[in-house]
């Protein structure tokens, strides 16, 4: 009787002891799944609070407005049309050019201007800026504004970021600059080379009042695709300006899609 007294005192000895040790490790476990969810939950706030800053997507007005513009980095083979056609259908636009491809073509950049459009900087070697030091993009800013400016005799003051790539120091870099960082809500996908067609029909149906357009100057069918986006929006009654003259120059704030609006 007392050996089957010691062997049951042993056993609920160790049931204690294991059901102690069970006890430790779920409050252990509670602890470290609080402990993550409130990392995480510290995270989310940090990131909802956190000020985002944003290039000019797009402009909020009123007015039946939109702006066509067109990167220029590799080539020129079909930059002689696009201005053919500008030209034909009394439109101004603005294009971005890289400093690399400036120098190259200094006729084509003058030929730009020359023709009333607009040109602005698209980065001196085209990186991905968001991946440069703040010293890195002012070079990439300053080098390219000044190759326009000597070429042309034009002051830059539009910048469009290489890929659409940026970060809250490339908006604030640019903007101490004096520039404005403009992006797009139309994408023609000309690079990818769509048909004229297929290119014509994502342009007017995206485009509606304060939109800017993204084509690119070697565009396989860029070209070819404006006579239709031009008469096409023209009869509904949009004019095309330089993305200078439609933007906001001052007293204004950006929404978080990017929209651009005039404060009251």
């Amino acid at each position: 009787m007392l050996v089957v007294y010691f062997h049951a005192k042993r056993f609920f000895q160790k049931l204690g002891v294991a059901l102690a040790a069970i006890a430790i490790t779920v409050a252990i476990v509670a602890t470290n799944v609080y402990s993550v969810k409130k990392i995480n939950a510290d995270k989310q706030n940090v990131s909802a609070g956190a000020h985002r800053e944003l290039p000019i997507y797009c402009v909020q007005t009123d007015e039946k407005k939109v702006a066509i513009s067109f990167d220029c980095a590799w080539g020129v083979d079909y930059t002689d049309k696009l201005l053919d056609l500008m030209k034909v259908n009394d439109i101004r636009c603005t294009f971005f050019a890289v400093e690399f491809w400036v120098e190259k073509y200094p006729e084509y950049a003058k030929k730009i201007v020359e023709a009333g459009h607009e040109l602005g900087t698209h980065s001196r070697t085209h990186p991905y800026m968001s991946k440069l030091s703040k010293t890195e993009m002012q070079d990439e800013l300053k080098t390219s504004c000044a190759a326009i400016e000597r070429i042309t005799g034009q002051k830059v003051r539009l910048f469009r970021p290489p890929y659409g790539d940026y970060n809250n120091e490339l908006i604030l870099t640019a903007k101490a600059m004096g520039l404005y960082s403009i992006q797009w809500d139309v994408d023609s996908l000309d690079w990818k080379n769509l048909s004229a067609t297929e290119i014509s029909l994502r342009i007017v149906n995206g485009a509606k009042n304060g939109s800017i357009i993204l084509c690119h100057n070697n565009g396989l069918h860029t070209a070819e695709a404006l006579p239709m986006i031009f008469s096409t929006l023209k009869n509904r009654g949009f004019t095309f300006v330089p993305i200078g003259e439609l933007i906001y120059k001052d007293n204004y704030s950006i929404d978080g899609t990017g929209k651009q609006h005039k404060n009251s």
